[in-house]
């Protein structure tokens, strides 16, 4: 809907932070539609406002000039909500220096000197308007810069937007930012006014890691960053970037166009870190079976006689225990750490039902999850082989709700199995992402698959028993891309992820089954950035299964996905 949101949506993103458990609404990074603040009023929210002033600075005496209309008409306009505690004046300032200038030349110490002008000029201006409200210049985790302009000294209160653990970093360097300002400044009051990790709520691993927009990574971040500001009185509060998915045309990654750092998707379902919220914020008795929206499932069986695979599942909750029962068993009790209870759960083929329970209390939470059990040995007669999709360079499952397909990550192949034989991970380079690209794919919806890919495999084998099968093999050219404008939101500041041309062309064939297919070639039908999707029908006979052989004629052969289903 764009800026076109209703009122009552409006009031509704109020009313979700208040069920979460929240009571501050930092409205950024420019004023609202009245209705937001009136919302914050009638249900007891404390709120922060800004005008926008991000990134950098106009020098001209018309755009000081507008930047005090605009903090004057913000006061004038909202003064009379008992809900406004803070008024904001500058967001990220200092985040991109001018063309041309650094912190230690004359023009960037000129330019420094300049923006301090301005904040003092509004800090003034906003005391003079209002002194009974707090003052507020929010900067971006570069603590020495903003010191060195001399801004830290202005407002009432700072806020500071961190992400290390996300953008760069690892997550200690949050608590060690925090106990650095309370040193420094130990008495300037602070706020952590922006802090999150991308979810793309189809992503999980059981091995999260920075930087690959799993569920499970942006749970641990949010459950580190919390107990760390917990664990700092001198902190005065938090808020999170940010309550919903937002709409944000120049990003690309995982679902291109979209922020989705957030506690709820776009449509307000609540992700694991909503639920992880409530368990700590909430004062009343709450329970609920976590990752909400992934009730569609795909493992390995645990062994060749298996029938059942073992993934964790978390209760959230802010009771001290969680019981846990699976399609009526009994799978134990488990202590809430923090507001999470761990169960290990063994999930079999078909429906599922989690039942959680607060010990002591009428109170409980279910979920319904449909698990695809996949054979550890595919020639099974117990768990008959039907589909596999395998995502590969990969590490995470993707689930496909509207498909009905669940993407797992590649493994190398094993006698009777199926995987991969030789190659290596696409990665870029720098340490930002742990593996493939964060680049949008064209002709796609499903960009996370096209992003990552193996390189140089020599074959990809499924030990399936005779029959006929479809085959479709899924291919993006990931290292011809070209390269991408920098955005200010890349806050590590590696030119290596947009992308660098490849030294030479990519040119390989593929057999199936010895069937040769039209060759492939980033000339020809893999252009940059595109997903290529090709299906095959190939018929597995006197019990070879199914071979996918690459032979390169120029660079590296590469294969990004695969699925492979049985006819009949």
């Amino acid at each position: 809907m764009g800026n076109a949101l209703p009122d009552a949506l409006a009031v509704r993103d109020v009313q979700l932070l208040k069920e979460m458990g929240g009571n501050f609404l930092r409205v950024s990074h420019y004023p609202q539609d009245p209705a937001v603040l009136a919302a914050c009023d009638r249900l007891g929210i404390l709120a922060s406002v800004e005008i926008p002033i991000v990134n950098a600075i106009t020098e001209s005496p018309a755009f000081f000039e507008t930047c005090r209309t605009m903090q004057t008409e913000l006061i004038r306009q909202n003064f009379n909500h008992p809900s406004v505690v803070i008024w904001g004046y500058m967001n990220e300032v200092l985040l991109r220096l001018p063309a041309g200038l650094k912190r230690d030349n004359d023009p960037g110490r000129a330019y420094l000197r300049r923006v301090r002008a301005l904040a003092q000029q509004l800090d003034s201006l906003t005391r003079r308007e209002d002194p009974a409200r707090a003052t507020m210049l929010v900067c971006h985790g570069d603590f020495n810069l903003y010191q060195q302009a001399g801004l830290l000294s202005i407002p009432q209160v700072i806020g500071w937007n961190l992400y290390q653990g996300w953008y760069a970093g690892n997550l200690q360097g949050f608590p060690d930012f925090l106990d650095r300002h309370h040193k420094e400044l130990p008495t300037k009051p602070m706020l952590v006014t922006e802090y999150g990790a991308d979810s793309d709520e189809r992503l999980h691993s059981f091995s999260p890691r920075r930087f690959d927009k799993t569920t499970e990574y942006a749970n641990r971040y949010h459950e580190f960053y919390l107990q760390a500001i917990l664990d700092r009185p001198f902190v005065a509060g938090s808020t999170v970037w940010n309550l919903a998915e937002f709409n944000s045309e120049s990003r690309q990654e995982a679902v291109p166009h979209i922020n989705n750092k957030s506690l709820l998707t776009g449509d307000r379902r609540p992700k694991d870190a909503y639920l992880y919220y409530q368990a700590r914020l909430l004062k009343t008795p709450f329970l609920c079976v976590g990752s909400r929206a992934w009730t569609l499932r795909a493992g390995q069986a645990a062994g060749p006689d298996s029938l059942f695979c073992r993934q964790p599942v978390a209760v959230y909750t802010n009771q001290p225990t969680a019981r846990l029962l699976l399609n009526g068993r009994d799978l134990g009790t488990q202590p809430a750490a923090l507001g999470v209870a761990h169960f290990s759960v063994p999930f079999g083929p078909g429906p599922n039902q989690l039942r959680a329970q607060a010990t002591g209390l009428a109170l409980e939470d279910a979920a319904d999850i449909e698990f695809q059990l996949l054979p550890n040995n595919l020639s099974s007669n117990k768990l008959p082989f039907t589909e596999l999709n395998v995502s590969l360079g990969d590490e995470r499952t993707f689930t496909d709700a509207m498909l009905h397909q669940v993407w797992v990550p590649e493994q190398p192949y094993a006698p009777g199995g199926w995987g991969y034989v030789g190659g290596h991970v696409y990665r870029l380079p720098g340490d930002r992402l742990p593996y493939g690209s964060d680049r949008n794919i064209l002709g796609t919806s499903y960009d996370a698959l096209y992003e990552t890919q193996r390189l140089g495999l020599r074959e990809f084998r499924l030990d399936v028993p005779d029959g006929e099968y479809e085959v479709t093999l899924h291919f993006a050219e990931l290292e011809a891309a070209p390269a991408t404008e920098q955005l200010a939101y890349n806050l590590a500041g590696n030119p290596a992820a947009s992308g660098a041309p490849a030294p030479t062309g990519r040119a390989f064939a593929v057999l199936l089954n010895g069937q040769a297919l039209s060759p492939f070639s980033s000339a020809t039908n893999l252009p940059p950035l595109r997903a290529v999707r090709v299906k095959v029908p190939v018929a597995a006979r006197g019990g070879r299964g199914i071979v996918v052989e690459f032979r390169p004629e120029a660079g590296e052969a590469c294969l990004n996905g695969i699925q492979v289903r049985r006819q009949y």
